[in-house]
């Protein structure tokens, strides 16, 4: 079983920053991807960035240059740096882990990201 707990959302201003964290436990192994997904009210859930247990990283181009993506391997830890935020931004942000070669798909329970003056 694996877990993914998720932490740093909140309410910030246009502009602000914030940084989400995603720590994984459970049977995860030593080769996973773990990414960050969002999900608007209304929207579809969508794809923010990814990053492998090889330093591989992957965005949606609407997101590149504002957010970025790192991991402590050691933690089995995923961050999530958001610059420059915008009320468009406003959304449930979750935290997915795919172990390798299983593909075996998991996913936090979210944290909400308000961007509002």
């Amino acid at each position: 079983q694996v877990q993914l707990v998720e932490s740093g959302g909140g309410l910030v201003q246009p502009g602000g920053s914030l940084r989400l964290s995603c720590a994984a436990s459970g049977s995860i192994g030593s080769t996973y991807a773990m990414g960050w997904f969002r999900q608007a009210p209304g929207k579809q859930r969508e794809l923010v960035a990814t990053a492998s247990s090889g330093g591989n990283t992957n965005y949606a181009d609407s997101l590149k240059g504002r957010f970025t993506i790192s991991r402590d391997n050691a933690k089995n830890t995923v961050y999530l740096q958001m610059n420059s935020l915008k009320p468009e931004d406003t959304a449930v942000y979750y935290c997915n882990l795919v172990v390798v070669p299983s593909f075996m798909s998991y996913w936090g329970k979210g944290t909400l990201v308000t961007v509002s003056s």
